[in-house]
């Protein structure tokens, strides 16, 4: 499991980066883990690795999580924080370009 940070321009996949954050929380919660399972309800997350996981997505894929994105309903699954980051990587990449 690779902790680089994703380069800005780089393509990125729903696939990749559920991938990416499936081993991430399960290396961390030593839990095997679904897509679309609410850690939160299942007690895997407290609202301190909430915080870490925010910064790990954050410097993993060059985005900000602030102001409205940054709501629990974010982070519920692993399908949610993918959906986060691919509109917010989106959203940088036609900031750049416009």
């Amino acid at each position: 499991m690779s902790t680089e940070p994703t380069p800005q321009g780089a393509e990125l996949s729903a696939e990749s980066v559920e991938r990416e954050l499936l081993g991430f929380l399960e290396a961390k919660t030593r839990t095997s883990l679904t897509p679309d399972q609410d850690m939160f309800a299942s007690g895997l997350v407290s609202s301190m690795f909430a915080m870490e996981l925010v910064v790990h997505i954050e410097q993993t894929y060059q985005v900000a999580i602030v102001g409205a994105d940054l709501k629990l309903d974010n982070f519920r699954t692993v399908q949610r924080m993918t959906e986060l980051v691919l509109r917010l990587r989106a959203a940088s990449a036609s900031v750049g370009h416009a």
